[in-house]
């Protein structure tokens, strides 16, 4: 065991290498996908559960991809959808003591010990994102992603908020005190956020995104 800070940083760093190396290897030949975000402790009983199924599934219709967190929740909704559609369902799992590591609808599985790989992984194979209900990391993933098209860091995608009731007291609170009471943000900013009340709103809502497929490996001559 490494048993100083610098061979613990040193080993800490080739772990985190490890991590990218293996998301970018397990992912490359998928098309672009949409990603759904939601909490982990919705119910199956729950309608944004059936709801989270029912975008998977036309996702998976359109040619789509569909990529969760792979725990369960709003996670195994979106996998399951995907799953029972015939479709590539991929599980970005995270290792936490207190949550189920995978569910068991995941076809494509990518285990990681640190979120900010995680999210890195999430956005790089990304062109739209639904996000239900759900806690901090709900929030922390819908934050990041805003964040990243707002400063152009990534492309411009599809951020749709699934749910009004549950989303308007935020959306009220944003727009009156950071657009306009506060000027924290650019007027129509918002507009990057796109809310909607049904799997239908949702499918329409995603309906312009293209399928892009992956980059195809460059053929390499053998050296002579």
């Amino acid at each position: 065991m490494p048993n100083s800070k610098t061979e613990q940083n040193a080993w800490r760093m080739f772990r985190i290498m490890g991590e990218f190396v293996a998301g970018f290897q397990q992912l490359s030949e998928l098309p672009k996908a949409v990603t759904i975000f939601g909490s982990a402790r919705t119910k199956p009983s729950d309608p944004y559960y059936k709801a989270a199924e029912a975008i998977a599934a036309h996702a998976v219709e359109r040619g789509f991809p569909v990529i969760s967190g792979g725990g369960p929740g709003i996670m195994e909704a979106a996998n399951k959808g995907a799953a029972e559609a015939n479709g590539q369902s991929v599980g970005l799992c995270i290792r936490l003591p207190n949550e189920q590591s995978g569910n068991r609808f995941i076809n494509v599985r990518v285990d990681f010990h640190y979120f900010f790989v995680r999210k890195v992984m999430f956005l790089k194979h990304t062109c739209a994102v639904v996000v239900m209900p759900g806690g901090f990391g709900t929030l922390d993933e819908l934050f990041e992603c805003a964040t990243l098209v707002q400063t152009r860091k990534i492309s411009p995608m599809p951020i749709i908020l699934y749910g009004k009731s549950y989303w308007h007291g935020l959306l009220s609170w944003m727009k009156t005190h950071m657009d306009h009471e506060h000027h924290y943000i650019t007027h129509g900013d918002l507009d990057l956020l796109h809310l909607v009340d049904s799997p239908e709103e949702a499918a329409k809502a995603l309906s312009h995104i293209q399928l892009e497929m992956p980059d195809p490996v460059p053929y390499a001559a053998p050296m002579d």
